[in-house]
């Protein structure tokens, strides 16, 4: 074997070794998990916002319901799905943040109906909403289990992103660190509860 021979031998096995280090392909894998885990985390967004419909309906029949509450819960999904969501979505921390906020917007408003269709037992007796109020829980205990897949797939992007040396191909190509979702309230949840068993 000759010297040049062995030069673009080992010249080849060299660039094989790095291009198969580069993490590109692991970048691909990992864009479409991280785009493939937001389609969930839409598709129970939706199946809540389509039972909100419903449960407005139901609640209606309650002739002596606080119009208010019905009214915030009937805006919130109105909010929420007039945000158009697109895959760029997922690379801008700016629409991620306003889309969440109407998601959380509207989670809020249909917990607050919840809680004051307590007051009313006929409500309560409805079995219309009672089925309805359990395919809301069923659907938020689903958000919670996509949000988390999607919370993991971004922090398996993200730790390509910035370890070495994939850094370097995601500088190359333009991967940016992807957004995560966060809480809203993070100031007001992190202090614990104030819990008083004195009677007054």
């Amino acid at each position: 074997m000759t010297i040049s021979r062995f030069l673009t031998f080992t010249l080849a096995a060299l660039l094989s070794l790095l291009l198969s280090g580069c993490g590109y392909n692991d970048f691909q894998r990992l864009d479409e998990q991280t785009k493939s885990a937001w389609s969930e985390v839409l598709n129970q967004y939706q199946r809540r916002a389509d039972l909100v419909p419903n449960i407005v309906a139901t609640v209606k029949g309650e002739a002596a319901f606080e119009q208010d509450t019905l009214t915030k819960v009937v805006e919130a999904r109105a909010k929420a799905t007039s945000i158009q969501v697109t895959p760029e979505t997922l690379n801008d921390p700016a629409a991620f943040s306003k889309f969440q906020a109407a998601q959380g917007e509207l989670g809020s408003a249909l917990s607050r109906l919840m809680v004051v269709s307590e007051r009313y037992p006929d409500l309560k007796a409805n079995q219309g909403f009672r089925d309805l109020r359990v395919q809301l829980e069923g659907t938020e205990n689903r958000i919670t289990v996509a949000r988390n897949r999607y919370i993991q797939t971004v922090q398996e992007y993200n730790v390509l992103t910035r370890s070495f040396p994939n850094n370097l191909t995601a500088m190359i190509f333009g991967y940016q660190v992807k957004p995560n979702f966060s809480v809203q309230n993070e100031a007001q949840i992190s202090t614990p509860p104030v819990v008083d068993f004195n009677k007054k």
